[in-house]
């Protein structure tokens, strides 16, 4: 059995790498990259694979038993990218390939749901056993708003009283070493997310936990959201997707608490606050 990766060089991936060698032989996985230089450090076989160049990627699938196809971070660009990954593996004989989706993608207003639903319908015309991974938003994407938050003592945003059933990469990536290593996952659908679901309130004081300052949550209508970004220097286009991810979160897209990805890994799955603290030390 070879396992093919990729995105490997990618914050999930590396994560997905060590727990596979944690676990299998070096030699039976391999890293799929778009820049085989970046991954010299992983120690394990390296193939060049960029999804923009679907001639890479029958090489970098050669020989593979399942492929961890990890979404690509071209919004907008995702949908081509991941139809040849799914071209490719299934010409090389793949018998199980995974990827990791968006809760709910194929019903969902997510902001980021349509090229994921998109993706998990070319999987399943392709004909490829496959195991959909929906995973739930990660616990270091807010690193970036609590830095903000403790130099001002205010954390802003736009979610109202919605919650968020994060949990860290480090715990969506045993999620599909499980799935990679383990058997009976073929044909499955599986809504991956943390075992609490909190709210900005929750982050703030977590924030201030973590740091001994106050930190108080002011929560904005959309529009001031929108403002205070672009004033704090965000692009207007990334000013108005996050606005639109907490319009999301307060509608409760991200709120839904499954217990799926704490019973594939077999423990719980890290805290929000023992997870924040060691993304702010690692940022």
């Amino acid at each position: 059995m070879t396992i093919v990766v990729t995105g490997a060089t990618g914050q999930l991936g590396r994560h997905v790498v060590a727990g596979l060698r944690e676990q299998l032989p070096a030699g039976r996985i391999v890293a799929a990259v778009r820049s085989p230089e970046k991954a010299a450090d992983l120690g394990v076989e390296v193939r060049e694979a960029d999804y923009d160049r679907p001639e890479t990627l029958a090489a970098a699938f050669a020989g593979a038993t399942k492929v961890l196809l990890i979404s690509g971070n071209a919004v907008g660009h995702r949908v081509p990218q991941h139809q040849a990954v799914v071209d490719a593996a299934k010409a090389a004989g793949v018998t199980h390939l995974a990827y990791t989706s968006a809760p709910h993608a194929d019903d969902t207003p997510l902001v980021l749901a349509p090229e994921h639903k998109a993706t998990e319908e070319i999987i399943r015309a392709s004909g490829v056993p496959f195991t959909i991974l929906r995973n739930n938003w990660y616990t270091e994407n807010y690193v970036q708003n609590a830095q903000q938050a403790i130099a001002t003592g205010v954390l802003i945003g736009s979610a109202g009283a919605g919650r968020v059933a994060s949990a860290t990469r480090a715990d969506f990536a045993a999620g599909a070493v499980a799935v990679l290593t383990g058997e009976g996952h073929e044909g499955k659908v599986y809504e991956l997310g943390g075992d609490v679901a909190w709210t900005f309130d929750d982050l703030a004081a977590e924030i201030s936990a973590i740091t001994g300052k106050e930190i108080r949550y002011r929560d904005l209508t959309a529009d001031e959201h929108r403002a205070a970004l672009i004033e704090a220097g965000l692009p207007a286009e990334t000013a108005g997707f996050v606005v639109a991810l907490d319009q999301n979160i307060a509608e409760g897209t991200l709120a839904e608490v499954t217990g799926e990805l704490s019973a594939l890994i077999g423990r719980p799955t890290t805290p929000l606050g023992d997870g924040l603290a060691a993304a702010l030390k690692e940022a």
